[in-house]
């Protein structure tokens, strides 16, 4: 992950120049990016990436993408290029995907559920490329006449949430912590597949220890936003004032106001998606999605003749889509050893965690466990 990192930033920085050269790689009119040559093409960009709300170096899906995409194209000698919208909203996406296809995008990957509607009136508009959709399925947006398709030039990747969110719960009891929090942004499928994935490792790893009923808690709350917040910002200060030691920072710029929370009083925040260890000495892990490795693995899967177009691909465990970055992880005493043990437990179903978002977090047997669900 730190080389497809770096390679990344690299090319940021060979982006900025070429872009005061006026090479026309400068964001505008959708676009902007950069690329590497591919023998034999005469002009365009076979795989394009559009930019959700932030930038490729968003320490989130917009940059986990792209690590994925730059690690392939560069790897293969594969001429490539981000666009950027240049609003936000379904229309200004789905201009940002024609100008990548007008470009010659033969792969264009949207990273995010805000691509939903576009992709899905892209993939008839141009039945001869391929769409990669992360973390969404292809609709009309409509939701009195709701209608959902992914065509058969498109495959929808989604993430098993509930096991990155189980190995963090796991984690962090086995490495000591007794008073937990969760804080989810919007409380969408994706997040309380997480939030609930955490309330049931977390429960594991106190019945693998012997811990008596009771024995660990768990503050559970949707903020209602992925947005940084000085409320969101007191709350936390308020959980860290009465006791709670850890919180899992689920909702993108929320963890913002988490970590500055944490820092404070020198408590730990579990970060989310990406690692996010680089963003606040507080984090002691990050849930995560492989998002480079899913873009990186179905880009190989056009090139190979296997593209699954028309099918919902789900990275998991067993095919190594989610997990902790222990490497780079502030455990005290929770080890390697311990993760692939847990791992391989999942990856083996021999442990299988509940995904039903239909439920409360009280709804999830518990003993060690107490979950207390605030609104």
């Amino acid at each position: 992950m730190k080389r497809i990192l770096s390679i990344a930033v690299a090319l940021v920085m060979i982006f900025a120049l070429a872009a005061c050269g006026g090479d026309g790689n400068s964001p505008g009119d959708g676009g902007g990016g950069g690329s590497s040559p591919n023998p034999g093409q005469t002009g365009g960009f076979d795989l394009a990436l559009i930019t959700d709300l932030g930038t490729i170096d968003d320490k989130s899906f917009n940059q986990g993408a792209w690590e994925g995409l730059v690690a392939y194209a560069e790897e293969f000698n594969i001429s490539h290029k981000y666009f950027q919208p240049a609003a936000q909203g379904d229309d200004a996406y789905l201009n940002a995907i024609d100008v990548a296809v007008q470009s010659g995008a033969k792969v264009v990957t949207t990273p995010g559920f805000l691509f939903e509607v576009p992709v899905f009136n892209a993939q008839d508009r141009y039945t001869d490329v391929k769409f990669i959709l992360l973390d969404g399925t292809p609709n009309n947006g409509d939701y009195d006449n709701f209608v959902s398709k992914i065509g058969d030039n498109t495959v929808s990747v989604h993430y098993a949430e509930e096991q990155s969110g189980f190995l963090a719960g796991y984690a962090v009891v086995m490495d000591g912590f007794r008073k937990l929090g969760f804080m989810g942004g919007m409380a969408v499928p994706p997040v309380i597949r997480f939030g609930h994935g955490y309330i049931q490792g977390a429960e594991v790893a106190a019945q693998e220890l012997g811990l008596p009923d009771g024995s660990v808690t768990i503050n559970y709350f949707y903020t209602g936003t992925f947005e940084a917040s000085p409320d969101i910002q007191t709350r936390a200060a308020a959980w860290y004032n009465d006791g709670v030691e850890v919180i899992f920072s689920c909702g993108g710029g929320i963890c913002a106001s988490i970590f500055t929370a944490a820092n404070q009083v020198g408590a730990k925040v579990i970060g989310v998606d990406g690692d996010q260890s680089e963003d606040s000495p507080t984090v002691i892990t990050s849930a995560m999605k492989m998002l480079p490795k899913s873009v990186y693995d179905t880009i190989g899967q056009f090139y190979a003749g296997t593209f699954p177009g028309g099918q919902e691909v789900i990275f998991a465990a067993d095919n190594l889509g989610v997990g902790l970055p222990m490497e780079t992880s502030r455990f005290t005493s929770f080890n390697q050893a311990q993760y692939d043990a847990i791992y391989a437990k999942l990856a083996s179903k021999s442990i299988v965690v509940d995904n039903n978002t239909e439920i409360s977090p009280n709804d999830i047997p518990t003993s060690a466990v107490v979950v207390s669900y605030l609104s």
